[in-house]
């Protein structure tokens, strides 16, 4: 019975607190931010002020806001300036699959590329973090695409 009691109290606390500053802000006509209002009841004015800046979605000065976009990585590449060509078949049930990687590229260069290399294969492939993956055993025909594009390559693996 204790609790309860002191849980109601606590309540009353804060609803005598809410409704001084409730009166004193808007029965006195005085505006107050949104950072001071947060501030009287006990919150950071940063947190305030961050989760609006956060959530903006419209400005009357400017109109639409949006957020910006994240900057898309670029593909590492090897210090000696060589793709790695890797034929792997771990994780694959057995099947055969050339791995390009190190082509210091943007993702939408990568993406041609692997649309390029596929068309020229005859088979499917795709572009994962950087890495092209063509599907099967076409050593010869993407090193000879890739000499074509003017970019340098080792095998690399078995």
């Amino acid at each position: 019975m204790a609790f309860f009691s002191s849980l109601l109290f606590i309540h009353l606390l804060f609803i005598v607190r809410f409704l001084t500053t409730y009166t004193d802000c808007f029965m006195s006509g005085k505006k107050i931010s949104l950072a001071d209002w947060q501030q009287q009841l006990g919150r950071p004015a940063e947190e305030a002020t961050t989760a609006a800046a956060d959530d903006l979605v419209y400005s009357t000065d400017s109109g639409r806001i949006d957020k910006p976009k994240p900057q898309k990585a670029v593909a590492q590449s090897f210090t000696d300036g060589h793709a790695r060509l890797k034929r792997e078949t771990k994780g694959r049930n057995g099947k055969a699959v050339i791995t390009i990687s190190g082509l210091a590229e943007s993702t939408e260069k990568l993406a041609e590329i692997a649309a390029l290399l596929k068309k020229k294969c005859g088979c499917g492939g795709s572009v994962k973090d950087g890495v092209i993956e063509i599907q099967g055993d076409q050593r010869e025909l993407v090193q000879q695409e890739l000499t074509k594009l003017g970019y340098k390559h080792k095998w690399a693996g078995g």
